[in-house]
């Protein structure tokens, strides 16, 4: 008969590796990046949407500013409307710097970030603090008109994190 054969050198049964957590399969990654990214989008558009409206709006009063002027021919009073409408669109753009208390020189050079020929502050803007106070002060009201404008259509720039020293108190 035959003799029994020797023993076949096997190991033993090896388990794979248990399954990690991390990475997850791509189905997750869609299941966590979608959710998130539609929150990003919407977000995104919300402020597209408000800077926008902001625009629009302060446009709007713009003309009616404008043409009122048209019909009464009063300069001291286009200049207290011109800078309420400035001041209401800085506070709408820039809700977390200290816009509201900004006057004089500070607030035209507030004005002036944006604009690299410094309208406001060395140009036909001074007189958004000249006019209101000196009823006698003639200017060109085109001019002041169009550099408002000017100024509610340029984007906001990112706001600096400090204002400089003359706007951060203008009072002292």
């Amino acid at each position: 008969m035959n003799a029994p054969a020797p023993p076949l050198p096997l190991r033993d049964i090896h388990l794979p590796d248990p399954i990690s957590w991390w990475p997850p399969a791509w189905g997750w990654w869609v299941v966590i990046l979608t959710p998130l990214l539609a929150i990003l989008f919407w977000l995104l558009w919300r402020h597209r949407a408000r800077r926008h409206w902001i625009r629009t709006a302060a446009l709007a009063e713009l003309t009616r500013i404008t043409q009122n002027h048209a019909h009464h021919q009063d300069d001291q009073r286009l200049a207290t409307e011109l800078s309420a409408l400035l001041r209401r669109v800085a506070l709408l753009r820039h809700p977390d710097q200290p816009v509201a208390g900004l006057c004089g020189e500070a607030w035209l050079n507030f004005l002036d970030q944006n604009l690299p020929a410094r309208p406001f502050s060395q140009g036909a803007g001074r007189m958004l603090i000249l006019a209101p106070f000196a009823p006698a002060t003639r200017f060109h009201p085109d001019e002041l008109l169009q550099i408002c404008q000017q100024w509610i259509r340029i984007p906001p720039s990112r706001p600096s994190t400090r204002f400089p020293k003359e706007v951060e108190s203008p009072h002292d």
